[in-house]
């Protein structure tokens, strides 16, 4: 079976596999794999921006989104007449002739990654470029990626990078073969000083607690005074900060929702 595998840690944001797959797609018809893709509205390769954090601790990620061509599709599923089909290589296909008129098809993706085609009266998304794959090359967004975060290749071929990858709302329960390595994460981030001398401490203890699991995170700052607690999952935190000399610091209840500043931190001897 065929997998993508995307490093979204290498991604650099430089769009080129959004913009080869419309050069590939955009006014080309390659039936009976696919109708042309429209020149606008339609991203069958589509990268997302995430902010995460607030100015100065920012982090920003950047997540290919192709169709996650499902071994359990949705799609598949409610289709008629045959008009979507899974390949032996795992390619999932929606036939642009048996397909016309179920906009049904569309509407059940749980990943947003099937569109419209009201000229056509169609739905139509990413093929994986059958018709390259068919020739023995690589989909246009793999071919054209320049810090090799995207991958395509047999399963077998990537075992050992699929055993450290996730894929994209797992709870969905549609079996995606397209594999996300360095997925995004939560952070919390801060910086601890002494007003006093109006320095950054360095080698201040920061220990930040789940307050549901009791999961336990321990650091300590660099020269300039900052911590980051990468790769949380979302819940409620404390926070204590510890140096030899100063007053200890608590803060409790601290939600972590999407990826946190929390406010410097004053120490005080």
């Amino acid at each position: 079976m065929k997998v993508f595998i995307v490093d979204i840690a290498k991604c650099n944001g430089c769009h080129n596999c959004q913009i080869s797959c419309k050069d590939e797609h955009v006014d080309n018809d390659w039936s009976p794999i696919a109708k042309p893709q429209p020149d606008t509205g339609h991203f069958w390769m589509k990268l997302n921006q995430t902010v995460h954090g607030q100015v100065p601790k920012v982090n920003i990620e950047y997540v290919a989104r192709p169709c996650m061509h499902c071994a359990e599709a949705p799609c598949l599923k409610v289709a008629e007449n045959g008009a979507v089909h899974r390949r032996n290589d795992g390619l999932v296909i929606i036939d642009p002739e048996k397909a016309k008129g179920q906009r049904n098809i569309m509407d059940v993706c749980p990943y947003g990654a099937v569109y419209w085609n009201d000229e056509l009266d169609l739905p139509q998304k990413c093929t994986g470029c059958a018709h390259l794959v068919d020739e023995g090359r690589e989909p246009r967004c793999v071919d054209s990626c320049p810090t090799g975060a995207l991958l395509f290749g047999e399963e077998s071929e990537f075992k050992d990078l699929i055993a450290q990858a996730e894929v994209m709302k797992p709870e969905y329960g549609t079996k995606p073969s397209v594999y996300y390595l360095n997925a995004p994460k939560l952070f919390v981030a801060g910086e601890i000083y002494d007003p006093a001398i109006d320095e950054c401490l360095k080698d201040v203890e920061v220990t930040l607690t789940n307050e549901e699991s009791g999961q336990v995170y321990v650091q300590k700052t660099d020269r300039f005074g900052d911590y980051w607690f990468k790769k949380l999952t979302a819940g409620s935190y404390s926070l204590k900060v510890a140096k030899a000399g100063y007053k200890p610091y608590e803060k409790k209840g601290i939600n972590v929702t999407k990826s946190l500043k929390v406010e410097d931190i004053a120490m005080a001897k």
